[in-house]
């Protein structure tokens, strides 16, 4: 064992008082994160026992957060094609991602929380579900757990896997850490080329390029087709602002604003000089000529945004407060989690939240499996390949910051050959990329076939009697 990873384990045992603090903090907001706290440091006396069936192998699946639980149900389709036998031993780290993962369990199923990165935490983990195979979704690395894996013999797989610049760099800074932990994978499929190359340099070891998992969602018919009723119903073109993060909202609401406020100055030319007038060419009937929607990306937000907007003088109506479809406001606002395909039905184009402020931007392939043109900003690290081949395909356009992004996004919405010619573009586009569930789930299934009896037989062997002996 390393001094550095000695040291990591020592800070992360730590670190539990803090972790604590920070669930109970978070759990003001959002309930979920109250729900059997000691779950994530190894403690699982709430839980009834759990035995290991031999000829039903347990596959434990990780997913942090909602983006992650949803590209993992569409892994976990296709593996429970390939592993008729499967039982899900289902980890998440966030509350919404635990919440959505419910969705996903079958009878005989497991779902726990993602154990703390200390030693003891993460050996109760293991000791407890004995797991055949982990597949961690993502970006999800954690050295500690990594380690144990190696020495109870459970091979891991990172899928969906992809790795941006600033987190590339980062790695390659705390290489005395990351690079083992790297290296202790059994195997990583990449989602690009570009992504590939990253992580091979951090020591990965990739197996193969597959592409998004996410291009193989299917969009739920009754979700999509009562928002596109609901659209049908609207005298305006809609425009979404899509998994808005922190301070989009505010951007956003600064360019309607000003809009607004030209929009009735040009009807009193002697108010404003000429200079003003033309410095604006943005979107100078924004709020009025189409219907806003804001989606904020987390659900602690709903209250913040709705106090934002109403604070500004705008009239808003909830998702949630609705019957038999949208009501008549200013703003509608999309409180209600799991209904995204809901929304981009109902919506003509899309401001891909996360791109207008520095945070990487979010996924843009469901808006695309919807038919859905989106408008990205700046910010798009996160999902690099998929939104300069959205950008490519003619299915998403770039901009430069929020002014350009609500023109772009109510010409689109306004004109419908443009709008057409982008819908199609985008369904194309997200047909094109499909194949990386099957192929994921035939690489894993395939591991899990050459590893299966080791593990089994080795488990206890390699951990637990180190354990007893201290």
């Amino acid at each position: 064992m390393g001094l550095s990873l000695i040291l990591y384990r020592c800070v992360a045992r730590l670190a539990r008082p803090l972790v604590r603090r920070k669930l109970a903090r978070r759990a003001v907001a959002e309930p979920g994160y109250a729900e059997a706290v000691e779950q994530r440091f190894g403690d699982y006396s709430d839980m009834p026992a759990y035995q290991a069936l031999p000829d039903m192998p347990l596959v434990w699946i990780h997913a942090v957060s909602l983006g992650e639980t949803r590209a993992a149900a569409i892994l976990l389709r296709e593996l429970r094609m390939q592993i008729p036998s499967l039982r899900l031993l289902l980890t998440n780290g966030t509350a919404t991602g635990r919440e959505e993962g419910r969705k996903l369990l079958l009878p005989g199923d497991i779902q726990v929380w993602q154990p703390w990165d200390d030693k003891a935490s993460v050996r109760s983990f293991l000791r407890r579900f004995r797991p055949a195979i982990g597949i961690l979704m993502e970006t999800e690395m954690w050295p500690g757990l990594v380690a144990e894996c190696q020495k109870a013999r459970v091979p891991l797989v990172l899928a969906n896997a992809r790795l941006n610049e600033k987190s590339w760099r980062g790695a390659k800074r705390l290489a005395w850490l990351s690079r083992p932990a790297y290296q202790g994978l059994s195997a990583v499929i990449a989602q690009s080329y570009a992504d590939a190359a990253r992580l091979r340099e951090v020591g990965a070891p990739v197996q193969a390029v597959l592409g998004n998992l996410k291009f193989d969602v299917q969009p739920d018919a009754e979700q999509l087709g009562k928002g596109q009723a609901w659209r049908r119903g609207s005298t305006k073109p809609v425009v979404m602002l899509a998994s808005s993060r922190e301070r989009e909202e505010q951007l956003w609401l600064d360019v309607v604003l000003q809009s607004r406020a030209l929009a009735s100055a040009q009807q009193a030319p002697d108010a404003v000089d000429g200079e003003a007038l033309h410095a604006s060419e943005a979107p100078s009937q924004s709020l009025c000529s189409v219907q806003w929607l804001i989606v904020p990306r987390h659900p602690q937000r709903f209250d913040e945004v709705e106090t934002l907007l109403t604070g500004a003088g705008l009239g808003v109506s909830r998702r949630s407060q609705w019957q038999d479809g949208p009501e008549a406001a200013d703003v509608w606002l999309g409180d209600s989690m799991g209904e995204m395909q809901l929304y981009y039905g109902l919506a003509d184009a899309a401001l891909l939240g996360g791109s207008f402020a520095p945070l990487g931007g979010q996924n843009l392939i469901e808006a695309a499996a919807c038919g859905c043109p989106v408008v990205m900003g700046p910010h798009t690290f996160n999902f690099a390949q998929a939104a300069a081949s959205s950008a490519e395909a003619g299915a998403a356009v770039r901009v430069d910051d929020m002014v350009q992004g609500i023109a772009q996004a109510v010409l689109i919405a306004s004109q419908p050959a443009l709008h057409s010619k982008m819908q199609q573009a985008a369904l194309h586009f997200a047909h094109h990329h499909r194949g990386a569930a099957n192929a994921s789930a035939q690489m894993i299934a395939a591991l899990l076939e050459s590893t299966e009896g080791f593990v089994n037989t080795g488990f206890e062997a390699s951990i637990f009697d180190e354990e007893s002996r201290g």
